[in-house]
Parts: structure tokens; C-alpha cells; sequence
């Protein structure tokens, strides 16, 4: 992302010329509300369920996201209000899992609320984990869509690729424990599926 950009003047038909902080249109100030609240509600969610991990590891995953989602959150906040390219650049998420799948079923117990707090479990903590940041990945890609102002818009949508990368490395760790089973299809299920496309062969259509 580019640093110390030129200012960039824009026009409304009615009241002229636009400065970069009121570069915002109408629908983007309460999307831009609602993804800012739902990553003030992430960080608050993980805050409160790292006392209750028992396993390292989840509460590595944890604390290593927390700190990427608050940067993120604190440069969001600074471009929304400034219009501008904020002071840091965007980053990539990085997650330690390896991304190998174990496929199959293994017998377990049905999944049931919990009847108060002493009965958390870090399968509970990851599913919770896992469901907040998919959730942070629609409602960005969806509202990015919606976006005018150049930076917010490049900043959320850079921003979704982290989610999906911080819901993968939940999921991983999940199914590593059994918590997220992935089944499968019989394999001439799989390779009829897998062959059921073919690539496009014919040009474009040509108008008349």
C-alpha cells in the first residue's frame, strides 16, 4: 500500500468538492459501522474465552489472532476516519498449521448446548472461534462490495483472504481433534464429480 498519497478531491453534485475524510457515500458509513462493531465483538468474545482454554496451542492460535485482528481493526479505524492511506501497511495473516485434512468419521457425542460455564471445552472455545471469523470474512467481502472511499475499501478487502486464512487454521486444528470431521463420498462418487466439467472450447459469442 502506497504511504503519503496525494490527497484526493472528490465532488457531491449539490455541495462541491469532497475532502478525504468525508469521502464516505451514505451505505458505507453503516456498513463500515457494522464490520467495525462485529471486530470490536471478535477481540471481546476471544478475551473472554482465553480463560477458559486448557490446551496451549488453542490459546496460541488465540492470542496469535487477537493481535492481528486488532491491527487490523486499528488501521481500519484510521483509514475510515482519515480517507487516507494509513500510517501501516496491510499484512498477511500467517498460521502455523500444516493444511492436511483427515478425512473420515469417527464415532463421538452428539453436540448439546452447554448448561453454564463450567462446562466450556476447547471444542466449544474453537466452534466459537471458527464462527466469528467466518462470519467477520462474509460480512467484509459483502460490504467491500459496498465500499466508495478507495482505502477502506482495499483495506477491508484485504482483509478478507485473514479470515479465511484465521478460519482455516481453527478448522485445521479442529479436525486434528476430532472436533470438525470431514466425510466423504465413495471414490467413484468423487471421480465422477471431479470429471463431471469440462473446459470451454468455442470463442465468445459474436453480436450481430
Amino acid at each position: 500500500m502506497e504511504q503519503n498519497q496525494q490527497e484526493q478531491i472528490h465532488q457531491n453534485m449539490q455541495t462541491g468538492a469532497v475532502p478525504s475524510q468525508m469521502n464516505h457515500g451514505g451505505h458505507e458509513l453503516f456498513d463500515v459501522h457494522e464490520v467495525l462493531t462485529g471486530t470490536i465483538n471478535t477481540l471481546n468474545l476471544y478475551t473472554l474465552l482465553r480463560q477458559h482454554i486448557k490446551d496451549p496451542e488453542l490459546k496460541d492460535i488465540l492470542d496469535r489472532q487477537y493481535q492481528f485482528i486488532q491491527e487490523e481493526y486499528n488501521i481500519s479505524v484510521e483509514c475510515f476516519k482519515t480517507g487516507m492511506d494509513p500510517s501501516k501497511p496491510t499484512q498477511s495473516y500467517k498460521m502455523k498449521q500444516g493444511n492436511d485434512f483427515i478425512y473420515g468419521l469417527k464415532p463421538s457425542q452428539p453436540k448439546k448446548p452447554i448448561q453454564s460455564v463450567s462446562d466450556i471445552t476447547d471444542e466449544c472455545i474453537s466452534s466459537l472461534m471458527l464462527g466469528e471469523v467466518k462470519a467477520g470474512a462474509s460480512l467484509k467481502a459483502m460490504s467491500t462490495l459496498e465500499l466508495t472511499n478507495p482505502v477502506v475499501r482495499r483495506v477491508f478487502a484485504d482483509s478478507v483472504p485473514n479470515c479465511i486464512e484465521m478460519a482455516y487454521e481453527i478448522s485445521l486444528y479442529q479436525n486434528k481433534h476430532h472436533y470438525y470431521q470431514v466425510p466423504q463420498l465413495a471414490p467413484a462418487d468423487i471421480q465422477q464429480m471431479v470429471n463431471g466439467f469440462a473446459p470451454a472450447q468455442s470463442q465468445p459469442p459474436m453480436s450481430h
